[in-house]
């Protein structure tokens, strides 16, 4: 598996970068790529987002700078932000597991794993795709996409991004939960970095790339 950082980047050429490492991965045989990123702050809305997902105007989020972004994804509404920490495994499903609901709760068990290092208690909420802190403020959002097998979008983790602009969306469509931090989570500044490294460890152990 090669792992990738990407740094702060826009998500429209990050998307782009996407498509073409899926297309590698599919006809050129190029190794399974697990991307890490940031992105400026973005609303984007994946295929089953519902009308009046958006609850500020667009006038209001261009005026913050805030673009709407619809895209291939599975999910509804999201934020992405400076702080959250983004991964995109752009991984071929035939060389590990053709199988999307074994992928999705492996990425889950990942961000669990990983949350526990950094002694945070997190897990699922049923028939809810993500992680939850308490089952009532989810602190990772999971939408993909997935072409032929070959994957791509991911995971969104709120490291130490600033949550006000989730005011602004119905996040992932559901009113009756909130949204965390790790950063909130454990009241001291977390390094997204050092979150990255641990993360990188447990995707190398559960996909066995």
């Amino acid at each position: 598996m090669i792992v990738e950082d990407w740094g702060l980047i826009d998500f429209n050429e990050a998307w782009r970068r996407q498509r073409e490492l899926s297309d590698a991965i599919l006809h050129h045989d190029h190794p399974d790529t697990l991307v890490f990123c940031q992105h400026p702050p973005v609303i984007t809305l994946g295929r089953n987002t519902q009308s009046g997902s958006v609850l500020a105007s667009k006038e209001l989020l261009g005026s913050m700078g805030v673009e709407i972004i619809e895209i291939n994804r599975g999910g509804e509404a999201t934020i992405h932000n400076p702080g959250q920490l983004v991964g995109y495994p752009i991984f071929h499903l035939q060389r590990t597991k053709p199988d999307l609901h074994w992928f999705l709760r492996t990425i889950e068990e990942c961000i669990i794993d990983a949350l526990g290092e950094f002694d945070i208690h997190a897990g699922r909420v049923d028939g809810l795709t993500g992680v939850w802190i308490e089952q009532q403020k989810k602190i990772c959002a999971i939408g993909i996409h997935c072409s032929r097998w070959v994957t791509s979008h991911g995971f969104a983790l709120n490291v130490a991004n600033n949550l006000d602009l989730f005011s602004m969306i119905i996040p992932c469509g559901i009113t009756e939960r909130g949204v965390t931090s790790m950063q909130l989570v454990q009241g001291t500044n977390i390094d997204p970095g050092s979150v990255q490294t641990v993360i990188e460890r447990h995707f190398r152990s559960k996909f066995s790339l």
